[in-house]
């Protein structure tokens, strides 16, 4: 028939033309797949960053060092290594004071250096030139109890460093104050690669899985980032640009938060020793505030990451952070979960020593990086 369509909504049986619904059922059935398609991607992506950063992480460290160490020191620490009929002894196992210890070997350990210098980082002038580390203190992140753990080290610690001249060749090693190993050093890599071996050695081998330094200068910046922090005052500060008084209540920003836990009266004996104690105080409180953040922001960190690049020279990739932060995020942090190596301040022949207290030291490492063995 003359104008007849030639094509029919709604055909016959058996007609290959399609209904307008049977076109957008087909629409959203392929929207639909591939919706279903990206996220799988999308979580393969995920898992493969995952498995990817915990393997860079455990491949950078190994712990055969400390466990032989530890168990070469146990007799003289009072301790034991002989097996006493247990079925489940290992080993490397120690037993001090009647506690049978095992090391964790999931445990993650990570080095945090405060450089005094303001500036981004950049070339150092010479091979002597890359600056001191005012704060240090280790991270470690222990998987089976969902626990992080901070240990503050005296920037005075004598302990056995690497020296090299201005040219940065090697000439040995020395006993000297643990802040003077940055120094050693370009400012960057090699300087942080030199304080990670210097802190393994003083923890008897201690496997470290990665660094960070922060030029002080991006203080402001990582206490702002967490909207400042409430803290009492420990002792009465009185400098040109901060004054607060022992048992003051503060709360920190911008520049205050750098004076706070930089500044120090150097003619004072112990400034250090005190100055440190603030550090402790302050990064309890900091890293409670940070995993309250990330409980409900995950890129929390990869901000924060991003924000500090300029400051900081660190080992710690992207994966491998894409690994740790969902890890964190129900981990728990308390003042109980801060250390400082205990120890005796005396007057060296120029500068102050921190000479550390070896039984301590043992028995923090047995507390912190060992499990008990039921």
């Amino acid at each position: 028939m003359k104008g007849e369509e030639k094509k029919r909504i709604g055909g016959s049986p058996g007609t290959d033309v399609l209904t307008v619904p049977g076109r957008v059922r087909r629409l959203l059935i392929t929207i639909l797949l591939a919706i279903i398609v990206l996220i799988f991607l999308a979580a393969v992506g995920f898992l493969l960053l995952q498995i990817s950063g915990k393997n860079s992480l455990y491949s950078k460290a190994d712990d055969k060092k400390i466990v032989s160490t530890l168990a070469g020191m146990a007799v003289s620490m009072g301790g034991s290594t002989q097996n006493d009929g247990e079925s489940d002894w290992q080993e490397g196992d120690i037993r001090y004071k009647g506690v049978h210890y095992r090391y964790n070997q999931d445990i993650l350990t990570f080095l945090f250096l405060g450089i005094d210098k303001m500036s981004e980082i950049g070339a150092v002038k010479d091979g002597y030139d890359g600056g001191q580390s005012d704060a240090i203190f280790l991270l470690v992140l222990d998987p089976h109890q969902k626990n992080a753990t901070v240990i503050g080290i005296p920037r005075d610690t004598m302990t056995e460093i690497e020296v090299y001249d201005g040219a940065g060749v090697y000439v040995g090693t020395t006993t000297a104050q643990i802040t003077l190993q940055h120094g050693y050093g370009d400012g960057a890599q090699l300087s942080c690669e030199r304080s990670v071996q210097a802190v393994s050695r003083l923890f008897y081998g201690l496997p470290v899985h990665g660094y960070c330094a922060i030029n002080m200068g991006a203080i402001p910046l990582l206490n702002d980032a967490v909207g400042g922090i409430d803290l009492q005052c420990l002792e009465t500060l009185d400098f040109s640009d901060f004054h607060a008084k022992e048992g003051e209540q503060l709360h920190l920003k911008g520049m205050d938060a750098y004076y706070y836990l930089h500044n120090r009266d150097t003619d004072s004996f112990n400034s250090a020793g005190r100055r440190l104690q603030r550090q402790k105080q302050y990064l309890t409180a900091y890293a409670s505030a940070v995993l309250e953040t990330i409980k409900t922001d995950l890129t929390f960190p990869v901000t924060l990451y991003n924000t500090l690049s300029k400051y900081m020279v660190t080992d710690i990739s992207i994966d491998e952070l894409g690994y740790m932060v969902p890890q964190m995020a129900g981990y728990t942090f308390s003042g109980e979960d801060m250390h400082i190596l205990q120890g005796e301040t005396v007057e060296g022949e120029k500068f102050e020593e921190f000479h550390v207290n070896e039984t301590a030291l043992y028995e923090l490492i047995l507390n912190v990086f060992y499990e008990k063995v039921a």
